[in-house]
């Protein structure tokens, strides 16, 4: 088996004394993605922290492409893009600008932005001033540096935040267009739908620890047609959700 483009193992993260993150072991192969599911202080923008190397794991051992950030720092982060969930880009430059920017960085060239932010569907607002950028366009362009080096890993925290319907969908598509060309990808998510229209596996996170994980089609079992909304009702205890088995869908199916 190919080595994985991310691995975690035994990570875990404390801040003055209090455990955030509990111990968690996870891999994602080439072409995987994984959405991290839980609400304020679960715990996913610290773990999306550790994975890009912003913040060190208190244990445990990330690698990344079997790099270590600790080992060779340059080249693990030369593997990642990585999206914040919010970011204020510099006042008084365009979003041609800021992208051009970011590239000078990743040693990217000007005909590859001009592709990225066509890609966002940014062009026809590429020489606006970030500053007048609703939070969905400031969002698109967070997404779009780190799309750049076209990295094998792209780790994305809250991405669809402040996106309208329209874009929303836009993003599944280009995710799923990502995927097959072996993109990896981990993000979090509080759009349940995302998730089920892009991801292989997910996580479920509460107060730093995981709740439940698995693959997309392990839920779909578990759950039916509902899969992870059926999985969230049950983890929060809500009323549960009218379920079939496959073997039920298939007897449907047949009859």
């Amino acid at each position: 088996m190919t080595e994985p483009i991310l691995s975690v193992q035994g990570v875990a993260k404390t801040i003055r004394g209090k455990l955030i993150v509990h111990p968690l072991d996870f891999t994602l192969q080439a072409g995987q993605v994984l959405a991290l599911i839980g609400g304020n202080g679960a715990g996913k923008s610290t773990i999306l922290r550790m994975i890009a190397g912003i913040t060190q794991p208190t244990a445990g051992t990330i690698r990344v492409a079997g790099l270590e950030w600790k080992r060779a720092r340059a080249a693990y982060a030369g593997k990642i893009g990585y999206m914040p969930d919010d970011f204020q880009f510099g006042h008084g430059l365009t979003a041609r600008e800021t992208i051009l920017f970011y590239a000078s960085l990743r040693n990217v060239s000007v005909t590859k932005t001009e592709e990225i932010m066509e890609l966002v569907g940014l062009s026809a607002v590429q020489k606006q001033s970030t500053a007048s950028f609703s939070k969905g366009m400031r969002q698109r362009l967070l997404f779009a540096q780190a799309l750049l080096a076209d990295p094998p890993l792209l780790v994305l925290d809250e991405p669809t935040n402040g996106l309208d319907p329209n874009w929303m969908q836009s993003f599944i598509q280009l995710v799923n267009r990502l995927k097959q060309t072996g993109q990896s990808m981990i993000f979090s998510t509080h759009h349940l739908q995302v998730a089920e229209e892009t991801a292989d596996q997910a996580m479920f996170l509460h107060a730093g620890e995981v709740k439940s994980s698995g693959t997309l089609a392990s839920y779909r079992d578990r759950y039916g047609v509902h899969g992870l909304t059926g999985a969230f009702h049950d983890l929060n205890h809500q009323a549960p959700l009218a379920t079939q088995t496959s073997g039920q869908r298939n007897h449907q199916r047949n009859h």
